[in-house]
């Protein structure tokens, strides 16, 4: 793979900025009239060769999802549209992701596979109308979560409403669908000052009103590397190399990691990077936020393109192989749980999160696309623990941090560490999606009925916790009764993943879902956006 650094002049002759204008933040569109076929009947039940739920309690969990995704969509699209995201404590709105519509961008491949033409031909009438140019309040743009969001949540509706979804689209919406793609390259021609930097690798925030950053001279490993599906899939669709080549440049740095001290064991790398030199600056790290996704596209660029991207696979095998030897960790209390600790140097800190439960469904990702069942049982053990920590709280649902050190088990919670393994560093939900989002790659592998259960049993706690007002809320502790109280606000991701992920886990067979008859033509992205795979599906 050529990588190379484009100067501004080149930049600006093939990312010419330019955003349609429009009211981004107007009145909302009723909903299109819909004028498609009938959706096609799902083949309900088991995956082949597996031992899943019967076909009726699976189409009447899938239905109960559903019926979550457009509760909480009809409170988003009433009192909040077309901000970013739902206060539904008091019918309000915030703006934590500029004002475009994070919500209905998150929501969008999401109604799609649920096929609710409705809210799908509601959302192809607004994206359009976005004016990427305009960040409210001049609000700091996150390069990473930009890309993860927006243009993860549109060229999945693009390729959805391209290929077997094209039937959601009304009459009315049809010539939409091509302004989806202009829509993401206007918003990467936005962002992509990002990557003006003495070495390519991005700025993280940045400020649109005068095309400046903030002047941080270090980005953090998944912020630089979990830009690369995105933007390659974008020059994919669009013919224009260049979006692609911006993005691998960056990763390039973190594929050949240097100082040699950075990587304390092959594949495991430190954090932060400096952007003037593409050195690390420290060799601290693992699978929890700030880190993750970087380890998580290794292999999904590989499922993308086997051929494009297999030096990435080898470095994901490296990390897998130094984190199986090296990260594992089991509780002195329950020796039978792995987690995975958190390295400084060839030090480990026993802590983990929410957030690095998703590192269950990767590592069996990574043994489905290698055919190396190691990887998928390792995985199976990973999720295993996860869930773990959604059955051992009072509502049922995991913590954002939790630690197994046990020489750090506060008083209070040494009973509780005792029975679970865990004790809790934080105790706040915030609608997150990992735990659940391993529990589906765990089913897809495996056709065990257990992980559908898992998956449900979560879903039943967050629908019976988070759910209020006119949506769901994040919530204060998970071992509180009733979640210690609601935070009042509803994140966009609770639309993309939370519900796609506990939708799918019991939806019928389709060329979307992961390991379909033992392939990937499709791979998801970090938001769970699923996107076609550019290469011969593996």
């Amino acid at each position: 793979m050529r990588f190379s650094i484009l100067s501004s002049a080149l930049l600006g002759a093939s990312l010419a900025a330019a955003s349609p204008s429009g009211p981004p933040h107007g009145p909302p569109h009723g909903p299109p009239h819909y004028k498609g076929p009938p959706p096609l009947a799902p083949s309900w039940g088991p995956i082949e060769g597996g031992e899943g739920e019967p076909a009726t309690l699976a189409a009447e969990r899938a239905a109960a999802v559903k019926e979550a995704f457009q509760f909480a969509w009809n409170g988003y699209y009433k009192y909040a549209f077309p901000n970013d995201e739902l206060r539904p404590q008091n019918n309000s709105f915030a703006n934590s992701r500029n004002g475009w519509g994070a919500s209905a961008a998150d929501a969008f491949s999401t109604a799609l596979v649920m096929e609710i033409p409705s809210i799908v031909n509601e959302i192809v009438h607004y994206i359009p109308t976005i004016d990427w140019s305009v960040s409210i309040n001049n609000m700091p743009v996150s390069l990473f979560e930009t890309t993860i969001r927006y243009l993860g949540g549109i060229l999945s509706g693009y390729d959805l409403l391209t290929g077997p979804l094209a039937y959601l689209a009304s009459e009315e919406s049809k010539a939409n669908i091509p302004i989806l793609l202009e829509q993401a390259q206007n918003l990467a021609n936005n962002l992509s000052y990002a990557f003006e930097t003495p070495t390519g690798i991005p700025s993280n925030n940045l400020y649109f009103n005068n095309r400046s950053t903030d002047g941080s001279t270090t980005n953090g490993l998944a912020t630089i590397g979990t830009l690369v599906l995105e933007w390659t899939h974008l020059s994919d669709l669009t013919g224009n190399e260049t979006y692609g080549q911006l993005a691998q440049k960056g990763e390039s740095y973190l594929l050949r990691p240097r100082p040699r001290w950075a990587q304390p064991w092959p594949g495991l790398v430190g954090t932060n990077v400096d952007i003037n030199t593409g050195l690390f600056v420290d060799a601290s790290g693992g699978w929890n936020g700030g880190d993750d996704s970087f380890y998580e596209y290794l292999i999904k660029m590989y499922v993308y393109d086997p051929d494009r991207f297999s030096t990435y696979k080898d470095r994901w095998i490296k990390a897998a192989d130094s984190t199986i030897k090296h990260l594992a960790s089991h509780p002195t209390t329950r020796p039978e749980l792995t987690y995975l600790a958190i390295f400084h140097n060839r030090t480990l800190d026993f802590e983990s999160g929410h957030l690095a439960c998703f590192d269950g469904g990767n590592f069996i990702l990574g043994g489905l696309v290698l055919n190396k069942q190691k990887y998928v049982d390792f995985g199976l053990k990973l999720v295993e623990a996860c869930e773990n920590t959604y059955n051992q709280t009072l509502t049922g649902i995991g913590p954002e941090g939790f630690s197994w050190n046990a020489s750090s088990v506060p008083p209070a919670q040494q009973e509780f560490y005792e029975r679970a393994g865990f004790y809790i560093t934080d105790g706040s939900y915030i609608l997150r999606p990992e735990v659940i989002e391993s529990f589906y790659y765990a089913y897809r592998a495996t056709g065990s009925r257990v992980y559908q259960d898992w998956a449900w049993n979560g879903f039943k706690a967050i629908n019976a916790t988070c759910r209020t007002g006119s949506g769901f809320s994040e919530i204060k502790h998970v071992n509180a009764p009733n979640g210690g109280g609601f935070k009042n606000f509803q994140d966009s991701f609770l639309f993309a993943e939370v519900l796609k992920y506990s939708y799918l886990i019991h939806a019928g067979d389709a060329e979307w879902q992961v390991n379909q008859d033992g392939i990937n033509e499709w791979v998801y992205n970090t938001e769970a956006h699923p996107f076609k795979v550019a290469g011969a599906p593996i």
